[in-house]
């Protein structure tokens, strides 16, 4: 996955994923100042089953933790499944109440 490009568009709300000049993947999310509810992880249809999906939400996960002040709360499905697929990167997430 070398060939991708990773983007975070913040006047969009959304992270997005390039192969080339194409848009293969977009994660939507809310910034509230404390935590970021990604909304809608979705890929091309011409693109699914390569992962991409993935790839978009395991970047901008780590571009929020890069940031050091946020939590993430995982409102799409994808998202959530993700998390369950990946438990060393639970800590981010926003406590249940």
């Amino acid at each position: 996955m070398s060939d991708l490009t990773f983007t975070h568009e913040r006047d969009a709300s959304r992270y997005t994923l390039h192969r080339g000049d194409d848009l293969v993947s977009v994660l939507d999310y809310r910034d509230d100042g404390r935590t970021v509810a990604l909304t809608r992880a979705y890929t091309i249809p011409t693109f699914r089953g390569h992962g991409y999906a993935a790839e978009v939400v395991e970047r901008a996960v780590a571009d929020i933790e890069a940031l050091g002040d946020r939590t993430i709360s995982p409102v799409c499905w994808y998202v959530a499944d993700w998390f369950e697929a990946h438990p060393d990167r639970a800590g981010i997430l926003q406590p249940r109440r």
